[in-house]
C-alpha cells in the first residue's frame, strides 16, 4: 500500500489540511494518508500549542468519515523533538509492506536542507510537494514531485487568533473539531 505521511502540529487541524490531503492522495497515487501529529516540531515554539492528545483527537474527529485517512500518534512515543527521518525509518521498519511518501508544502523546501538527514529522505522516500501562497513553484530537488493542489491561505495561527478574539471559525474547521475546541475551551 502507498501511504502518504502528512506531518504537522495540527494546532488545530482545519479544512485546508483536509483539502490538501485529499488532493495529494488522489493526484499522488496514494492509497492512504496518515496524519502524523507531531508533539514537538524542532522549528516551532511550544507556546499556544494545545496538548498533543487534544490535537490527536481533533485529527480523529476531522477524518472519521474518510477511510483513506488515518491519525497517527507514532511520534508521541519517540524522542523529542521529532525528526522526520527518524519517524520515516521507524514506520518503514514497522510496516515493511507499505511504501511511504512524505508530503509537505512548498514553504518547507526553502529550509529543507536544514532538516536532519534531508538527503536520506530524498534518497529513500518519495517527496510530494503542494504549492503554498507566495512560494516558488519549483522544487530545487530533482527527487521532489510537485503536485497540483489548490492554493490555500488558511493557517492554524489565524484560526487560534480568531478564537482568542471571539470571532467565528465556522467553515474553517470541520464541525466536530469546532465543537471539540468549544467544549474543551482550547485556544482561549
Amino acid at each position: 500500500m502507498k501511504v502518504g505521511l502528512y506531518f504537522g502540529s495540527f494546532n488545530p487541524i482545519h479544512i485546508g489540511h483536509l483539502i490538501i490531503a485529499q488532493t495529494i492522495r488522489e493526484r499522488g497515487g496514494l492509497d492512504q494518508v496518515w496524519f502524523v501529529v507531531s508533539p514537538q516540531n524542532p522549528f516551532k515554539k511550544q507556546e499556544s500549542l494545545a496538548h498533543e492528545l487534544d490535537r490527536l483527537r481533533m485529527v480523529e474527529l476531522a477524518i472519521e468519515d474518510n477511510f483513506h485517512f488515518r491519525a497517527s500518534d507514532v511520534e508521541f512515543r519517540m524522542p523529542r523533538p521529532s525528526y522526520t527521518i527518524d519517524t520515516l525509518t521507524y514506520l518503514s521498519d514497522k510496516h515493511p509492506q507499505h511504501q511511504f511518501s512524505l508530503f509537505m508544502g512548498s514553504d518547507n523546501l526553502s529550509h529543507f536542507h536544514k532538516w536532519k538527514n534531508h538527503q536520506a529522505i530524498l534518497d529513500q522516500y518519495e517527496v510530494l510537494v503542494y504549492p503554498r501562497p507566495g512560494q516558488p513553484k519549483n522544487a530545487n530537488y530533482p527527487q521532489v514531485k510537485l503536485v497540483e493542489a489548490p492554493l490555500l491561505d488558511i493557517s492554524a495561527t489565524f484560526i487560534r487568533q480568531a478564537i482568542q478574539s471571539g470571532y467565528s471559525v465556522r467553515y474553517l474547521l470541520p464541525d466536530p473539531v469546532e465543537a471539540y475546541i468549544r467544549d474543551k475551551k482550547l485556544y482561549r
